[in-house]
């Protein structure tokens, strides 16, 4: 079997599995006769657990792009937006909104806290006269991360308690009680960004070559590296909007999907990682439902399981490498 199936099949046995894996569960037959009729297999598709799925893989796969699209532009496999904390300053605007009563959407509230963090971090980074390093924008987006995370749990103590227990399962990232508008959401959202950065993928080639090179082949290299740093921080804010700052997902996405299905070009990575983070959030997800009996864990619980060690481990070989 080619290479290139094996994400097309795993997310499609995937997504098979988490629809017909539950608290009930139900058997192929009863979901194939769901798509066409009413009964158990309509109720799950159409209510319970088809939008959850639909949202996971958008969500995943929109988190997974904005991920490689950092990892490509610093040449830093530590580079993604939860590590640069992009994706906690979404969260922590979308809390904001909820604890200050402001009636706005909330992927136009992720969006514009995922920005104002962006901008955070190069404003904090940013030296007259000196290219700014991409280990120096990583750690000093580890610190805005730490902060953003410490004034969202702040904020958690002005709400009500039920609300707050909310907005704390949501920071730390879940699917549960998503509906189709989430689903609608994600996927249009996602799809005008997929296509911001298919248009903008030559600009990143030229950047690969090196800046110099890229300068003298006309491109203009300050205003290029902003607008896909800025389309990958819309990525990420798209899918922390209907799951929350879901950790490690653009971390791992990119160098998973290039292990699985041996990606060299541009992009065949792009499909990769979108593939790979579609596949870890739907697994992760199946994980958080199915692993304790009656007990449903938000999906960042699992992915920080997942993470954390992968984190653990691409730090050591950076450190090996001399990269740290």
């Amino acid at each position: 079997m080619s290479r290139a199936l094996v994400l097309p099949l795993g997310l499609l046995l995937a997504a098979a599995v988490a629809l017909s894996v539950g608290q009930v569960a139900v058997d192929m037959g009863t979901l194939w006769s769901g798509l066409w009729g009413e009964g158990p297999g309509a109720l799950i598709l159409r209510t319970i657990r088809g939008p959850r799925v639909f949202t996971a893989l958008g969500a995943g796969a929109v988190l997974g792009l904005s991920g490689w699209l950092f990892q490509t532009l610093f040449r830093n496999p530590l580079a993604a937006p939860d590590i640069m904390g992009f994706t906690s300053g979404a969260g922590l605007a979308v809390v904001g909104a909820i604890a200050f009563g402001l009636a706005l959407p909330f992927p136009v509230v992720a969006a514009l806290g995922g920005l104002a963090a962006a901008a955070l971090v190069a404003g904090l980074s940013w030296r007259p006269g000196h290219a700014t390093p991409p280990l120096t924008l990583i750690l000093v987006g580890l610190g805005v991360g730490f902060m953003t995370s410490a004034l969202s749990t702040f904020l958690l103590t002005r709400l009500p308690h039920a609300e707050a227990a909310e907005a704390q399962r949501w920071l730390t990232g879940s699917l549960a009680a998503r509906d189709w508008s989430h689903v609608a959401q994600v996927w249009g959202l996602g799809a005008v960004l997929v296509g911001a950065v298919a248009v903008q993928l030559r600009r990143l080639a030229a950047l690969e070559l090196g800046e110099d090179l890229a300068a003298g082949l006309g491109l203009r290299v300050g205003r290029a590296r902003m607008a896909i740093a800025a389309t990958a921080v819309l990525l990420a804010a798209t899918g922390v909007a209907v799951c929350g700052p879901v950790p490690f997902v653009a971390l791992m996405s990119g160098p998973l999907g290039a292990r699985l299905t041996g990606a060299r070009s541009l992009g065949g990575g792009m499909a990769a990682a979108m593939g790979a983070g579609a596949l870890v959030v739907v697994l992760a997800d199946l994980a958080a439902r199915a692993a304790l009996p009656g007990i449903q864990l938000p999906v960042g619980v699992m992915t920080g399981i997942l993470g954390a060690p992968y984190l653990l481990w691409r730090l050591s070989r950076e450190m090996d490498k001399g990269g740290l």
